[in-house]
């Protein structure tokens, strides 16, 4: 198969560490990396000794080569949007990383530039591909939990932070930073409605910046279970990623272990209502109490969304590119994220 010719924007920790680990390994069989753009010289060093490729200060050097099939755009946070139109508008089909934009209508107008160019454009939400979010999927869509109440997702710790991300300006904080992989993950669940109602608080606890490092986001759409969102620097106790409650039974996970049991309804006696009191034997006052007989299942995976997540996403662009396959992740999901975000920041004013 012919390869595409990638130029990398950004050579931090997504474009270099993610991205870059992904084209420098074994499992890329699809890219060349042709040019990697960044501000700071050592980083440009660094990159024509791993990638053995052209090296630019700015991204507008590249404006006049025809031979690059891809731009990754992994710039600050805040040049996220601007830098993704002004590729667009010059030709370039774009993975930008998230967040897509800092705002709904910042995304709104790389979307509306991508369609008027007729460019691909696609928003780095790799998690999709995640093997534990899969196999969640999986479970779920097996319907062994019966209805679902309530999905709890958890992407917390306890740590400090002082860089650019913990920056208002920058696009910086817990929900555009780490919270577009949970919301994603979220929306996918209820299968991207536009009448989400969201409840939220945010916080600043071991932050040195303005933006927020604890979120507590609850999403709720009619006939849809509750989906309880936290993204917290504050939470030494933070064992699960994923917590579901449902009427046959519930499932916990890591990224790296799922494990879950349920209730084969045929299986139990019926438990007609009872309206007059419950006694026991001996006439004393008795609770509802039965032995319950669960199926278990635990299931290890490959842990963690930057592995074969990243394969599997890069696949995607791939036939995307080469074959006019539909992509699964559209950046019209990650637009109605945007929506949400705002509506967060809104719900939140900071000082």
């Amino acid at each position: 198969m012919s390869r595409l010719n990638v130029a990398i924007i950004g050579q931090g920790r997504s474009g270099r560490n993610i991205h870059g680990t992904y084209f420098r390994s074994a499992n890329n069989t699809h890219y060349n990396v042709v040019a990697v753009v960044d501000a700071i010289e050592e980083r440009r060093i660094r990159a024509r000794e791993e990638y053995g490729c052209d090296v630019y200060e700015d991204y507008r050097e590249l404006f006049g080569r025809k031979d690059i099939d891809l731009a990754v755009n992994s710039t600050y946070s805040y040049m996220h949007a601007p830098v993704s139109i002004d590729l667009l508008d010059h030709g370039f089909n774009v993975v930008c990383e998230k967040p897509f934009a800092k705002s709904y209508a910042d995304g709104k107008h790389v979307v509306d530039t991508a369609k008027r160019s007729g460019k691909l454009l696609n928003v780095f939400q790799q998690s999709r591909f995640a093997p534990y979010y899969r196999e969640i999927k999986r479970v779920l869509e097996s319907g062994v939990l019966g209805e679902i109440a309530q999905i709890n997702i958890r992407f917390s710790g306890f740590a400090r932070r002082w860089d650019w991300q913990t920056s208002d300006i920058y696009a910086g904080g817990n929900v555009r930073n780490t919270g577009p992989h949970p919301l994603d993950q979220a929306l996918d669940l209820l299968g991207f409605p536009e009448n989400v109602n969201v409840f939220s608080k945010l916080g600043r606890y071991n932050t040195s910046g303005d933006a927020e490092d604890y979120a507590k986001i609850i999403l709720t759409v009619p006939g849809k279970p509750l989906i309880d969102i936290e993204i917290s620097s504050c939470d030494c106790y933070a064992p699960y990623t994923y917590k579901i409650m449902a009427q046959n039974g519930s499932l916990r996970a890591t990224t790296g272990e799922i494990e879950y049991k349920y209730l084969i309804r045929s299986e139990l006696p019926d438990r007609p209502r009872i309206l007059d009191p419950l006694c026991k034997e001996d006439r004393t006052p008795a609770y509802c109490s039965e032995k319950l007989d669960w199926h278990e299942v635990k299931t290890e995976v490959e842990a963690g969304a930057f592995n074969k997540a990243v394969v599997d996403y890069y696949e995607m662009i791939y036939l995307a590119l080469t074959q006019n396959r539909p992509m699964e992740i559209t950046p019209e999901q990650v637009l109605l994220q945007l929506k949400l975000i705002d509506e967060i920041h809104a719900q939140n004013p900071m000082e």
